[in-house]
């Protein structure tokens, strides 16, 4: 072969695995949880770059709502609410029902009645994150991987 033409095979390979690498890593920042801050058991915590940690400062939002660390949330125009458990309010200062937090509390209840029922139900967790499990085969919300049975 042709000096050129290896150096091309060889520029066309790396191209190639870079941009099967760009890819899968897309893939897998569109399954992880947005940036927010939420009410959970109580406590104010916020999500940041896929990791929930405890809200150690007052935050403010694109639209101008400032959330405090005890819950409460001052929005652009004055007024006040207070957050409840469940509820997550997204960096541009959309307030919504965090549907992760809810599908691990519906998922984790919904283990424990079941487990004391029938035995032979059949569970699915993702390997990279145990703590995560379902009821139905699907992807792991925190990573994309595929679920597998639980032994």
């Amino acid at each position: 072969m042709k000096p050129k033409k290896m150096i091309s095979a060889m520029f066309a390979s790396l191209l190639i695995v870079a941009l099967c690498f760009t890819s899968n890593n897309a893939n897998a920042q569109t399954t992880m949880m947005k940036d927010c801050c939420m009410m959970k058991g109580g406590k104010m915590m916020q999500m940041k770059d896929g990791k929930e940690m405890p809200m150690t400062k007052n935050m403010t939002m694109k639209n101008g709502t400032k959330c405090m660390t005890n819950g409460e949330c001052v929005m652009k125009d004055g007024t006040k609410m207070q957050m409840k458990d469940g509820q997550c309010m997204d960096m541009k200062g959309k307030m919504d029902n965090c549907s992760m937090m809810n599908m691990e509390t519906k998922v984790t209840t919904t283990t424990t009645t079941t487990t004391k029922k029938h035995s032979n139900t059949i569970l699915y967790t993702c390997p990279m994150h145990p703590e995560i499990i379902r009821d139905k085969p699907g992807k792991c919300p925190k990573c994309g991987m595929t679920l597998v049975k639980k032994k």
